[in-house]
């Protein structure tokens, strides 16, 4: 154990270009999901936190179930529909980091809008007989109250990246796991650990919880730092 402990600080040292190569492509998949979850969940959250209509809590609760949703689950549901005879299946987008994006995004995209709808419901409920007041409808409101809490809503961006590093049934079932095309972190490290070649998993391994500790910490100093600074 000590000796593939030493092999696996070995790759981190050398920088051992396999592990860089999975850590990058890692990287640039879930941060363009996140992308892709911010742009779509947070209106999504917002309008939802601000609207009024029937069944409006039928698709909240429904939102939030959302967020539990298995990696595998989602990682089936994206494989037909980007499978040769599923709607999207002309694309060619199986079985690549596209595949992979579109995978996590759809995870990402529930925990977002969830966060954010609470965040901004609870400004509205505190917020809204004084932009009332003043003239401002809802829609204005929505943009208002996402610009007053962006500090609290950069801890759900936070939350959804780390949703999408940690993720592996989704990203193998739709990616693959292609060795230097679709093959990431948390994929890579349930391959290696399966062949037997334990020091890049430990390596891979050590890069991924630093990733997620570091989400942590900053998800921690943006909340104290957003308090101090407006209560």
């Amino acid at each position: 154990m000590t000796q593939t402990l030493l092999e696996a600080l070995s790759l981190l040292g050398s920088f051992d270009h396999r592990l860089l190569d999975i850590v990058a492509l890692s990287l640039r998949v879930s941060l363009t999901a996140l992308v892709i979850g911010a742009l779509l969940g947070l209106p999504l959250g917002a309008w939802l936190a601000v609207a009024d209509f029937r069944g409006r809590g039928a698709l909240i609760v429904a939102l939030n179930a959302l967020m539990g949703l298995p990696s595998v689950v989602v990682g089936v549901l994206v494989y037909l529909a980007l499978s040769r005879s599923g709607p999207l299946g002309s694309y060619g987008l199986l079985f690549s980091p596209a595949a992979m994006i579109v995978a996590q995004s759809v995870l990402v995209v529930p925990l977002i809008a969830a966060v954010t709808r609470q965040i901004v419901e609870d400004a509205w409920r505190d917020y809204a007989p004084e932009l009332s007041l003043i003239g401002i409808g809802r829609s204005q409101a929505v943009v208002l109250l996402l610009a007053d809490c962006r500090f609290s809503l950069s801890v759900a961006m936070l939350a959804g990246l780390g949703r999408a590093m940690s993720e592996v049934g989704a990203v193998m079932i739709v990616g693959g796991n292609i060795d230097g095309y679709t093959r990431v972190m948390t994929t890579a490290i349930a391959l290696e650990t399966s062949k037997g070649d334990l020091a890049l998993s430990i390596a891979l391994g050590i890069v991924l919880m630093a990733l997620i500790l570091g989400l942590n910490v900053a998800v921690h100093f943006i909340r104290g730092w957003a308090q101090r600074r407006y209560g």
